[in-house]
C-alpha cells in the first residue's frame, strides 16, 4: 500500500510513495508526530535525477527488512532539494560541520524533533558495509541507541551546532572603500587552478562553472590573454567532449573525469540556463562557429525536451533509464553501423570516436568530437564542408534512432529561480546572436513568471504550488525582468521589476547587517535563517540582489534601490574576500559598483529606435545597457521620465547617478562613450 508520499507533487517524492517505509513530506503533521513521540526524525533529502538516491532507495528504501527498522525507530521525511532549498541549505551545512566534510546528495540526517537540529549525518549509506561505510542497518541502530542513552551527550552537541549555525554568514559589515582587491585576488586564484590542456579546473570530477567562465571573459575584454586562453580553452573542451549531448545538444551535469569524456548523466535546467548565454556572448567575442552551434542546441533541446506542457521548462531528465545510468546516451559500434549507410561509417566512426577502444566501462561509447571535420578531411584527402554536411545527416539519423529507446525520467515540475535564469539566458543569447524568437521564447517565459506573482509580488519556488518562494526566485526573476527590459522595453517587464524590488526590501532584506535571507520574514522557524553569500550549482540569490538593484537604481534614480545593494556589498565582503574565487556572482555585482555598466536611454519611433540599436552594436563593442521605447504612449515612472532625454534629443548616456547631455546621433553617443571609458 502506498505512503503517504504518493499524494505529493514532488516526482522525487513519488519515487518513494510504494517504499515500505512510513515515509512523510515535510510538514507540520509530521513534525509534531516526532515531538509527540519523542522519536527522532530520519530526514533524507534528494531529487528526481540523483543517481546515488535511485541506488540508496533500491538497496535500503525498497528493502522490507530495512523498512520495518526505519519505521520502528524513527519518524522518516522525505525532503525534494529542489523544492525546498532551504532546507537543503541548512542540512548540508550542517552535515559539514558535524563531519568535517562537503556533503552532496541523497543526504542522511538524524534530527532531534524539538529543535530539529541533526545530532548525526551523512549521505549515501550502502546496504551491506563496503567502500569504507558502515551498513545502513547499523547506522540507524548506532544513531537510535545514541539518542536513547546519550540524551545529554546529544543535547549538548546540538547546543554547540545550533550556536553555529545561527552565527554562520553573519558577518560584520566592511566600512572601508569597496576595492577591486577581491576581484584580482579571484583571477589569480582561478587562473592558477585553470588546467590549460582540458579547461576547467585541474583533476577531476569537472563541473562547469558557468560564472567562472563569464568573469573569464569579462577579464578578457579588458585584455587580459591569459583569461581569454583559459575561457577558450574550457569552453572548447566542454563543447567537443561528452559533457556535451553530441547529437541532441545541452550539457550533462558533471563529469566524472578530467577530460570531460564521461558525464553523470543528469540534465539540469540550471546549468543549461546559465551556459546559453556564455556560450552565446563567447561566440561573438571569439567570433567562434563551435560556440555559436553549442548555444543553438542549448536551445534547441529544450525546446524539444523539456518544455512543459503548462508553459515555461521542466527541471531535470534523470541520470538512469531502465535502471541503468548513461544507457539511453550510450552506443556500441554495432548499433551506430546498423543505423547508417555504409559510405558513412568510416568518418563517424572518426569523429566520434568509434575507431578507438570503448570509453565507457570498456564495452561501448559515449559519443564525443574525437575529430573534427577539418581533420577528417585533411586525414582522407576529403572537402572539410561535404564532411560536415554528412556528419549533419548522420546526426539526424542517430539522434533519430536513439529516440526509439527507452529514455530517462523527465521531472516535470517548474521550478521559479531556474525558469528565471532561463529567461536570463535566453534574452542575452538572443541580443548576442540577433535572435527574435529567443527573445520571443524569453519574454513568453517572463510572462508567465510575472503571472505566478501575488498581490504582495511573491513568487512560489513551485510554478503551479502555493509553497512560498525564496530569494533566489526573487532575485532571479528581477534580473529576467531587467535582461528582457534591456532587450525589449515593456512597461509590464517594468512594473514587475519594481514590484519585485520592493519584495526583497520588505520581506527578505536584513536592515541591520545588509544583505538578504533565504526566506523571507514569515517563513516557518528553522533552525537556520541561511544568508548566502557565495556561488553554489547557481548563483547567489545575495549577488544577483545586488547587481539587479544597482541596474534598476540607476535606471530609476531610485536611492533605496542603490543603498541594498552597496549594503549587501559590504556585508558580503569577509566572505568573498576569503573566497573569491567562489563568488564570481558577487565580484560581478563589485565591478558593477565600481564602474556601472553605461546606460542609454533612447526614445523615438519603432524604426529609428532598431537603427540606433543597430549602430550602436557595430560601434561599440564594450558592454552596454540600452532602453529603447516609443515616442507614443510609454508610460514612464518619474526617476525615468525625469532623464534629459524626454525633454530633447534623442538619446541621453548615464554612467551610475551621472548623466550627459542628450545626443540626436549614434555617432555623438559613440564620442560621449569614448570620452567616459
Amino acid at each position: 500500500m502506498p505512503n503517504a508520499l504518493a499524494r505529493e507533487s514532488s516526482l522525487y517524492l513519488r519515487q518513494h510513495a510504494d517504499n515500505p517505509v512510513d515515509w512523510r513530506a515535510w510538514n507540520t503533521s509530521a513534525l509534531t508526530e516526532a515531538r509527540r513521540a519523542d522519536k527522532p526524525i530520519l530526514l533524507s533529502i534528494g531529487y528526481s535525477a540523483c543517481h546515488w538516491c535511485h541506488v540508496m532507495a533500491h538497496e535500503s528504501f525498497e528493502d522490507e527488512a530495512t523498512g520495518r527498522l526505519m519505521n520502528g525507530l524513527f519518524v522518516n521525511i522525505k525532503v525534494d532539494r529542489e523544492e525546498r532549498p532551504d532546507l537543503d541549505r541548512i542540512y548540508q551545512l550542517a552535515h559539514q560541520a558535524l563531519t568535517r566534510r562537503g556533503g552532496g546528495w541523497p543526504l542522511t540526517l538524524f534530527l532531534d524533533p524539538l529543535t530539529l537540529v541533526p545530532f548525526y549525518a551523512g549521505t549515501y549509506f550502502p546496504k551491506t558495509a563496503r567502500y569504507g561505510m558502515p551498513a545502513f542497518s547499523e547506522v540507524l541502530q548506532g544513531a537510535r541507541q545514541w539518542w536513547d542513552g546519550q540524551r545529554d551527550q546529544v543535547q549538548q552537541q546540538n547546543q554547540a551546532l545550533q550556536g553555529f549555525l545561527a552565527d554562520y554568514g553573519r558577518e560584520t559589515a566592511h566600512a572601508g572603500d569597496l576595492s577591486t582587491a577581491p576581484r584580482e585576488a579571484a583571477r589569480e586564484k582561478i587562473l592558477a587552478h585553470h588546467d590549460s590542456v582540458n579547461g576547467g579546473h585541474r583533476g577531476a570530477p569537472k563541473f562547469p562553472h558557468a560564472g567562472e567562465v563569464e568573469s573569464l571573459l569579462s577579464w578578457a575584454r579588458q585584455s587580459d590573454l591569459r583569461a581569454g586562453e583559459a575561457a577558450a580553452t574550457t569552453l572548447a573542451r566542454m563543447a567537443s567532449r561528452g559533457l556535451h549531448d553530441q547529437l541532441a545538444g545541452g550539457f550533462f551535469r558533471y563529469c566524472v573525469d578530467e577530460h570531460w569524456d564521461i558525464p553523470h548523466f543528469e540534465k539540469m535546467l540550471y546549468d543549461n540556463a546559465q551556459l546559453l548565454p556564455v556560450y552565446a556572448e563567447a561566440a561573438t567575442q571569439f567570433e567562434s562557429p563551435q560556440f555559436q552551434q553549442a548555444a543553438g542546441g542549448i536551445v534547441t533541446w529544450l525546446q524539444a525536451e523539456m518544455r512543459a506542457d503548462g508553459g515555461g521548462f521542466c527541471s531535470a531528465l534523470d541520470a538512469d533509464s531502465e535502471g541503468v545510468e548513461g544507457k539511453f546516451y550510450l552506443w556500441t559500434r554495432a548499433q551506430v553501423d546498423a543505423a547508417l549507410d555504409t559510405d558513412l561509417r568510416e568518418i563517424v566512426h572518426a569523429h566520434y570516436g568509434l575507431d578507438r577502444a570503448p570509453n565507457f566501462e570498456n564495452e561501448a561509447w559515449h559519443l564525443h568530437a574525437a575529430k573534427t571535420p577539418a581533420e577528417i578531411a585533411a586525414a582522407s584527402g576529403s572537402d572539410a564542408a561535404e564532411i560536415s554536411r554528412r556528419l549533419a545527416r548522420t546526426r539526424s539519423v542517430l539522434l533519430a534512432k536513439r529516440a526509439e529507446r527507452i529514455p530517462p525520467a523527465r521531472d516535470d515540475k517548474r521550478l521559479t529561480a531556474w525558469n528565471a535564469l532561463l529567461v536570463t539566458g535566453l534574452a542575452r543569447a538572443g541580443k548576442a546572436l540577433q535572435r527574435e524568437d529567443w527573445l520571443d521564447e524569453a519574454e513568453t517565459v517572463l510572462d508567465m513568471l510575472i503571472a505566478a506573482m501575488d498581490v504582495r509580488g511573491r513568487l512560489p519556488a513551485v510554478l503551479g504550488s502555493t509553497g512560498p518562494g525564496f530569494l533566489d526566485d526573487h532575485a532571479f526573476t528581477l534580473q529576467a525582468a531587467l535582461t528582457v527590459l534591456e532587450a525589449r522595453w515593456s512597461v509590464r517587464a517594468l512594473r514587475a521589476a519594481t514590484q519585485l524590488a520592493e519584495t526583497l526590501l520588505s520581506d527578505f532584506i536584513d536592515r541591520a547587517e545588509g544583505g538578504f535571507f533565504f526566506t523571507a520574514r514569515d517563513h516557518e522557524a528553522l533552525p537556520q535563517r541561511p544568508k548566502p553569500w557565495l556561488d553554489e550549482s547557481t548563483p547567489s540569490g545575495n549577488a544577483v540582489a545586488a547587481r539587479s538593484l544597482l541596474t534598476l537604481g540607476w535606471l530609476l534614480a531610485e536611492p533605496r534601490y542603490l543603498d541594498a545593494a552597496e549594503a549587501t556589498l559590504r556585508a558580503a565582503w569577509t566572505p568573498i574576500a576569503e573566497l573569491p574565487q567562489a563568488a564570481p556572482a558577487m565580484l560581478s555585482a563589485l565591478a558593477e559598483w565600481q564602474q556601472p555598466t553605461p546606460l542609454v536611454v533612447i526614445r523615438g519611433e519603432p524604426g529609428a529606435l532598431a537603427l540606433w540599436r543597430y549602430e550602436l552594436r557595430r560601434l561599440w563593442p564594450h558592454p552596454l545597457n540600452v532602453y529603447a521605447f516609443s515616442d507614443h504612449g510609454t508610460e514612464l515612472p518619474p526617476g525615468l521620465a525625469e532623464k534629459p532625454e524626454t525633454a530633447a534629443g534623442r538619446a541621453t548616456l548615464c554612467q551610475g547617478t551621472q548623466c550627459l547631455a542628450a545626443c540626436d546621433s549614434v555617432e555623438a553617443l559613440v564620442a560621449q562613450l569614448q570620452r567616459l571609458a
